[in-house]
């Protein structure tokens, strides 16, 4: 606390990220990075950009990039032109220039009341006004609470992530228009961190962004850091209408010009253009997934439906905050929120590698068999 402080500074609740421990032998399954690295090709293009053009600044526009999104997107059958296209430094930089240049209205910001918890943090750091919309008794989105009868209610903008996070359940695209079709006036985004592992296109995983060309209220936004293994890189997008687009260009504009370096456009773009990669590593998310669905079910967990790189799951006898910590002893971390209470008992559980997600089923194993034992 300092006496150099705006009055405002004292009031904000800062974002608390996954613990990134400093521990031997660590098993990380607490903050939902890809378990396989990126693309050869990603940081092929990487070495290609380590020369002396680094003294010069990169292109404002990250133009190449934004091209590779939309031929990826428009190959899928979107019809996406680069005009629909922003990138940032990270899906929370855009997020964050969203909240501020779309979502300080007069009526309150609609968000789910368990879900990405930044949303509450950008609304204390720009001072907008929302109502948290409770999930269902399934912990899942329903388009139902956002409207009445076949009107929306009162808002400044909606915004959820899809899959959800942190419970990974999925809305279908079905809904996601029927919600659009209701509420013409105020802006939606759909917050798409965790949609390409949801399934292929078309077979439930479809993304909302086949829907921007007919709705101009809509932004897709969507990160590099979960299924194309960029985390570190930090490389985010958005996608919409072409003045959605211009309004986030404006912001950024007075606030960056420059958020992303050589290096990260280089690699965004290779990532995209390197299909057979991607799809690899979501499968194999996706088959661990269902593994470790199964093994944790013999173990007496129950899992939320999950189309994310993720298991948001609870043990029908041992509290999450037991399991955690008797987790973290073994050297292996998973996320507990404890908070609000209706999920202190869930545990959040990134899909590792098959090594360390045995490694987690033979700690829990252990675990449960030592607490049978001692009761």
């Amino acid at each position: 606390m300092s006496k150099y402080w705006s009055d405002f500074v004292h009031h904000l609740e800062p974002y608390v990220p996954g613990e990134q421990p400093k521990m031997d032998k660590l098993v990380k399954l607490n903050t939902n990075e890809h378990p396989l690295g990126p693309s050869p090709k990603v940081i092929e293009a990487i070495r290609g950009e380590v020369d002396d053009r680094l003294r010069l600044y990169p292109d404002p526009e990250s133009s190449q990039l934004k091209q590779a999104i939309a031929d990826y997107y428009s190959g899928l059958g979107y019809g996406i032109k680069r005009s629909q296209v922003f990138v940032g430094n990270g899906s929370d930089e855009v997020l964050a220039h969203l909240f501020m240049g779309f979502f300080k209205q007069h009526q309150p910001l609609l968000f789910p009341d368990i879900t990405y918890s930044f949303y509450k943090v950008y609304c204390g750091l720009y001072q907008i006004d929302y109502q948290p919309v409770p999930l269902d008794d399934a912990l899942g989105i329903a388009v139902d609470d956002y409207l009445e009868g076949d009107k929306p209610r009162a808002n400044g903008g909606i915004i959820f992530p899809n899959p959800n996070a942190p419970t990974g359940k999925l809305l279908p695209l079905s809904e996601i228009e029927r919600l659009l079709q209701a509420n013409t006036q105020t802006l939606v985004v759909i917050d798409e961190a965790y949609i390409d592992f949801a399934g292929p296109q078309g077979q439930g995983g479809a993304t909302a962004i086949a829907l921007v060309n007919r709705y101009p209220n809509l932004l897709v936004t969507q990160t590099l850091s979960k299924s194309r293994s960029l985390a570190g890189l930090r490389i985010g997008l958005a996608i919409g209408d072409g003045a959605l687009i211009d309004g986030l260009n404006r912001i950024k504009d007075s606030f960056n010009s420059y958020p992303l370096d050589r290096l990260a456009i280089a690699a965004g773009v290779a990532a995209f253009k390197d299909q057979e990669w991607f799809e690899k590593g979501c499968e194999q998310v996706i088959m661990q997934r269902e593994w470790l669905n199964e093994q944790l079910g013999q173990r007496g967990f129950e899992s939320l439906p999950s189309a994310a790189n993720f298991l948001f799951t609870r043990h029908e006898q041992h509290s999450g905050l037991s399991l955690a910590q008797g987790l973290r002893e073994q050297g292996i971390i998973v996320r507990h929120f404890g908070k609000p209470e209706r999920i202190a008992d869930y545990l959040r559980i990134t899909i590792g590698t098959p090594e360390q997600n045995q490694a987690l089923i033979v700690a829990l194993d252990g675990l449960i068999s030592k607490w049978k034992n001692a009761g």
